[in-house]
């Protein structure tokens, strides 16, 4: 039987520090469920010493995840492992995650610490965060450059201290596959108390090595793979869950290891992922990408149509990527729509699932079919308990390519009150519709980003639209969903909007 591999995801906390990729708490507590749906061992929800909101964060997440442990990052100081400990009081696996860098150009540079120091300090905090909870994990960061014999001393001294799991890092993603296969080979034979932990490695992706280089120390003895939905994370990103997990289950033949991940839940991770920070991957991505299983050239679709396996060494279906249709029509039932939702792995509370439905009803008028994508679509935001300060109740845009466009919006305010503006624009509806919104709510924002993408092919598809709104407080991610673009726009716009006034509304009660 192959040996079970603990997959440790921090798209939560590594993940998010990529430029772009900021959740609010709602945002990241429906990360959270759907990576316990996934069924990650480990999920890393934030670095609780290093904000009130990230703190907010872990304490919110800990408490809702009973099927997999929690863990916060901590460096080795007490106060940030005060910090962890309790936002961690809640968990049900609790998980304190400390670490401290171990190569002589960030001890010199960065810690302007001694070798001697460092391992003091390390041993010492790890024996302090013991008093919270038993599973403890340290990480020598930039481990991949550090000196080899002194992460041995290093790691032995953390491991008699209580350390249960200990990481190795390729913070800088400088190794290559045959180094991490060597180094995790040496701590294997030189640290004595190896048997009583577990060894950890954290793939960074700057030279494209971060799967290769996990998978290599998984084949040497790592039992434990840090990474990322859709490989986010700072600079270049971190080792792909998705691409280490389908490693593991295509060639079992080859690393004999597997997973306790539910792979058919895998498309659905990331198209969550995407939606929520507005960042896409690209078509060709492994797995997960739109053409990760397309096929144009000749020769490639005659040898599917004779055999899939020609061409194609895992199903779409494995990935949890079908193509069901649910035919629409004047008759179609909520309890229908309800079923299909289930079967999609969606369950909504009573009020979002009629919002849903009466949206889907509305689409049925306007398309002949729906499909499984047009669905995700629709429900997206549906699950994120984000209040709606402000909600679309119309908008009329007059435009033309001789006229100066015009745009009319009405908002309700979240206390009842309509509000409605008009303003013209040389730039077109949507620049005007934008402009009636920050009349409307008495703010300016700068539009960071913009991004339409066509749900389904087709000229009844429904379009996607991401943005991400800025003012001196932060950048605001927002999403909408419309055949009408300008609609999707706008609804986008608010999304952002409200997401704003939550995480405001949140930080006032922390």
């Amino acid at each position: 039987m192959a040996n079970i591999v603990r997959i440790f995801d921090t798209t939560l906390r590594d993940g998010e520090q990529s430029p772009g990729c900021s959740m609010n708490l709602a945002e990241k507590l429906e990360v959270a469920k759907q990576l316990e749906r996934l069924g990650v061992d480990i999920m890393e929800a934030g670095f609780a010493a290093s904000s009130p909101g990230d703190f907010a964060s872990v304490k919110s997440i800990a408490k809702a995840i009973k099927n997999a442990s929690v863990t916060s990052l901590a460096r080795a100081l007490k106060g940030d492992i005060d910090a962890a400990a309790e936002a961690l009081k809640e968990a049900k696996y609790p998980r304190i995650h400390t670490f401290i860098a171990t190569s002589d150009i960030h001890m010199t540079y960065k810690l302007k610490k001694s070798p001697e120091q460092v391992l003091e300090a390390a041993a010492e905090m790890v024996r302090y965060a013991k008093k919270f909870c038993d599973d403890i994990e340290f990480s020598a960061e930039d481990a991949s450059r550090s000196n080899p014999a002194f992460l041995y001393q290093i790691f032995e001294a953390v491991i008699q201290a209580g350390a249960t799991t200990i990481n190795v890092p390729d913070t800088v993603g400088y190794a290559s596959p045959e180094e991490m296969t060597k180094l995790i080979l040496g701590i294997r034979e030189n640290v004595p108390s190896i048997d009583k932990a577990i060894i950890s490695v954290h793939c960074h992706n700057d030279l494209g090595l971060a799967v290769a280089n996990s998978l290599a120390a998984a084949k040497a003895g790592a039992g434990q793979l840090e990474c990322t939905i859709n490989g986010i994370g700072e600079r270049a990103g971190n080792a792909a869950l998705e691409e280490l997990v389908m490693n593991l289950s295509i060639r079992k033949d080859y690393y004999n290891l597997g997973c306790n991940i539910n792979t058919k839940e895998l498309y659905k991770t990331s198209k969550l992922l995407s939606s929520i920070t507005g960042v896409r991957v690209q078509p060709n991505k492994a797995i997960v990408g739109e053409n990760a299983f397309a096929h144009e050239s000749g020769i490639h679709q005659h040898g599917m149509l004779a055999n899939k396996s020609t061409y194609e060494i895992m199903t779409p279906e494995s990935i949890g990527l079908t193509e069901n249709k649910l035919v629409l029509g004047k008759h179609s039932g909520r309890h229908a729509f309800e079923d299909r939702l289930k079967e999609m792995g969606y369950e909504l509370e009573d009020d979002a699932l009629q919002i849903a439905f009466e949206q889907f009803k509305a689409l049925a008028d306007k398309k002949k079919t729906v499909t499984d994508k047009d669905l995700e679509a629709l429900i997206h935001h549906k699950t994120l308990k984000v209040p709606e300060f402000y909600k679309l109740e119309r908008f009329v845009i007059n435009s033309g390519n001789t006229i100066t466009t015009t745009s009319s919006v009405r908002l309700v305010a979240k206390t009842g009150h309509v509000l409605e503006e008009v303003v013209s624009s040389y730039d077109g509806p949507i620049d005007a519709s934008y402009k009636a919104i920050d009349k409307l709510v008495g703010k300016r924002f700068t539009l960071e980003d913009f991004v339409i993408n066509s749900v389904t092919g087709g000229t009844d598809a429904q379009g996607e639209v991401n943005v991400k709104i800025k003012n001196n407080e932060g950048v605001y991610n927002g999403y909408g969903v419309s055949m009408d673009i300008v609609e999707a726009s706008i609804l986008a716009y608010i999304s952002a909007i409200n997401n704003m006034l939550y995480d405001q509304e949140n930080k006032r009660e922390a």
